[in-house]
């Protein structure tokens, strides 16, 4: 069933510099916000500029229907995601959205849920949590960056759920790769939802084959137009080459062909 999309102009209420390199963007909408499931995205124009053409797009961070807020954590890595982190309050932000599929949230609510993030990846999974939680999954968090400066949002997950950390300098909590850390060989989960670089959703998506769990992943390819026209964004997958955009960005771990080669 198609969901609609819509277009609309959000007003920007704040936006805050978490890093160096990474903003929250928290918008604001004049009517109600459509439904939006975790692991969708939204197509936001650039305005202001004449070399950046194509809208950005960005995982929906989180969304408060009681504020008519929406959030979105925004990594600066070109001119279009530079304008963005340069929006001021009362500022104007076009999206298109909401795009794509999202998580599929457990049926037996009393599972054990991990969900695991590695930098900007934590994105998508903020909303998330916040949604298993009103099903009273008990969740867990474990977040990974390359320094403590790189673990984002952490306050925010913790209002869901237990949070554990790794860095790889060791700046915080244990030293190595979220899929190094000890909770992965000490607790028992049944369902993981996972966003982050590739070579980290490989490693968990093989620690859930070899565990047997159910796993979910928000794969971070290259897109265009958001709708499945343009074609750039296809991953590879035991059905044949699907758009990221319009059939994920969610998709279980055993449908990815990279992890049945």
């Amino acid at each position: 069933m198609a969901i609609k999309k819509y277009i609309s102009n959000l007003a920007v209420i704040q936006n805050t510099a978490i890093n160096s390199q990474t903003h929250l963007l928290k918008l604001s909408s004049n009517s109600a916000l459509p439904t939006i499931i975790p692991g969708q995205f939204a197509e936001l124009r650039i305005d202001g500029t004449s070399d950046v053409f194509l809208r950005r797009p960005i995982s929906v961070n989180f969304v408060d229907y009681t504020k008519n807020e929406l959030w979105l954590l925004v990594q600066k890595v070109g001119k279009g995601t530079q304008k963005l982190c340069e929006l001021r309050e009362n500022d104007n932000l076009n999206l298109l959205f909401p795009l794509g599929n999202g998580f599929t949230l457990p049926g037996d609510f009393t599972q054990k849920v991990l969900l695991i993030g590695g930098g900007v990846g934590v994105a998508p999974l903020l909303f998330l949590a916040a949604e298993l939680a009103k099903l009273n999954c008990c969740i867990t968090i474990l977040i990974g960056g390359r320094s403590a400066d790189n673990l984002l949002l952490v306050n925010d997950f913790a209002d869901y759920g237990k949070v554990y950390f790794t860095t790889e300098d060791g700046s915080a909590g244990e030293r190595g790769y979220v899929t190094q850390h000890s909770i992965l060989a000490n607790e028992k989960f049944d369902k993981i939802y996972c966003c982050g670089p590739t070579p980290m959703m490989k490693a968990v998506g093989q620690y859930a084959c070899q565990k047997n769990i159910d796993c979910q992943i928000s794969l971070e390819n290259t897109m265009a137009c958001g709708i499945g026209a343009c074609l750039c964004c296809v991953t590879n997958t035991v059905d044949g080459h699907k758009c990221v955009c319009s059939d994920g960005p969610v998709f279980n771990i055993n449908d990815i062909k990279w992890n049945n080669d």
